[in-house]
């Protein structure tokens, strides 16, 4: 162990690794929502619910006549919007706060809750699963806010991008294995005397108490961090927060780099997140699989994440994370391009985009996020990590509707998955635009050794 300069032993780097431990069980956590619930279950199982009260393959939404095969992306749509306009206040509350653990626990706990009572939408009953799914996914992306803006307070910025590939690849482990249990279930459901709807509910259902019981393990071993550099504003609250918030908005042209990374990392993370929740749609009524044959290549996707989230964190120590990066989003255009030729029914290609898949999905997701914490000041770390999921929520509805919309007009699923190519060029092209060092420099961050 290290000695300081009065002899006293330097604790920090071991007191940041038992919390980064315990960090990492957030992404095992929350990933059974993202795959079992949003990934693979939820869509599919509400346009069948849809469809049972469909008139004219239609059903009404607030007054609007959709198809039931859309109904899914519209759902994620307006959940996407309403949390855009949330997420911002909640990253001044956060960062006002020495609690950021117990806010981390609380949205867990209440996403955990309204994805249980998804065991509860069967019949007809499809508003009930998209409200449900809503308040759901509103608490998810909540939590998720908090969690990303502990990653700068528990890591310095030479060790990020590993800390957060880390975390990543948990997740997809966590994520994998319930997926496994899951799939097994709605697989051989008939020998576990359960009808196949039945399985499905169970899974949802196991879905949120994972997602609830893992949580205790960054609730107990997380630490509460006093807030640093917090704006001086008058009031309660709710009122400091506001105007914190208010301070931190005339100061965002004070980042341009990081500015210029939010509107990259909203396109092209547009397109991944419309990618994993419509995949399992595509699969099912575009290719004619069952539903368990989707749980199988969700799993395949999931466990080559775990190795590809690690994989591209090496590889980012090296090449640095921007170059990483855009090596991501030229595998993502050859990914939907190949939506367009994958023959109905038929299982090796199927596998094969879905290994491809799963090694880029976490790598990306994970580099983009340490990538953006160098970029941001300290003490702002929850209003700017809201500010990019906010962004990344705020147009998520562009993917999601872009995809409702071509399947609309052309009936197929193929045209709409290709679409989505747009957001990865357009990413990828303002990405490059990036300036690393300056943007770091602008945020009073360390320069790491490799950017």
């Amino acid at each position: 162990m290290s000695e300081t300069g009065g002899g006293i032993a330097n604790v920090k780097p071991l007191a940041q690794a038992k919390e980064q431990r315990a960090w990492y069980f957030y992404d095992w956590a929350n990933s059974a929502f993202a795959t079992t619930v949003s990934g693979v279950l939820f869509g599919p199982y509400l346009i069948a619910i849809a469809e049972e009260a469909a008139v004219g393959d239609r059903v009404s939404v607030l007054g609007l006549s959709v198809a039931p095969g859309a109904l899914p992306a519209y759902v994620i749509t307006f959940s996407t919007l309403v949390s855009a306009l949330i997420l911002p206040v909640l990253g001044a509350v956060a960062d006002r706060t020495s609690r950021k653990k117990d806010l981390l626990a609380g949205f867990a706990w209440s996403g955990a809750f309204f994805a249980g009572l998804l065991f509860f939408m069967t019949g007809d009953n499809w508003q009930f699963g998209a409200i449900t799914f809503i308040l759901a996914n509103l608490c998810f992306a909540a939590s998720a806010v908090v969690n990303d803006s502990i990653l700068p307070i528990i890591s310095t910025e030479s060790d990020r991008d590993r800390v957060s590939s880390r975390g990543w690849a948990y997740g997809y482990a966590g994520g994998g294995l319930l997926l496994a249990l899951n799939f097994v279930l709605v697989s051989f459901h008939d020998t576990f005397g359960l009808t196949e709807g039945m399985a499905v509910r169970i899974s949802l259902l196991s879905a949120a108490v994972w997602w609830a019981a893992f949580t205790f393990i960054p609730f107990r071993g997380l630490q509460n961090h006093q807030p640093v550099d917090v704006e001086q504003v008058e009031g309660g609250v709710l009122q400091r927060s506001f105007g914190q918030l208010w301070i931190t908005l005339k100061e965002l042209r004070n980042y341009p780099v990081a500015l210029t990374f939010l509107l990259a990392y909203l396109f092209f993370n547009d397109g991944i997140q419309t990618v994993i929740s419509q995949a399992s749609v595509y699969g099912v009524e575009e290719l004619g699989f069952p539903q368990g044959t989707m749980l199988g290549v969700y799993l395949l996707v999931q466990f080559v994440a775990v190795g590809g989230a690690l994989l591209f964190g090496r590889i980012a120590a090296t090449r640095g994370a921007k170059n990483t990066i855009l090596g991501g989003l030229g595998i993502w255009m050859l990914i939907v391009t190949a939506g367009l030729f994958i023959p109905e029914k038929s299982l090796v290609p199927l596998l094969l985009l879905g290994a491809a898949i799963g090694l880029v999905l976490g790598g990306t997701q994970a580099l983009a996020r340490s990538y953006f914490s160098l970029l941001i000041p300290r003490g702002k770390e929850a209003e700017f990590f809201s500010f990019y999921h906010a962004m990344e929520r705020g147009t998520s509805w562009f993917g999601t509707l872009v995809f409702g919309l071509v399947y609309t007009f052309t009936g197929s699923y193929r045209p709409a998955i290709f679409a989505l190519i747009i957001f990865f060029v357009v990413g990828g092209l303002l990405l490059m635009r990036v300036d690393t060092a300056k943007g770091i420099r602008d945020a009073g961050n360390d320069v790491p050794a490799v950017i």
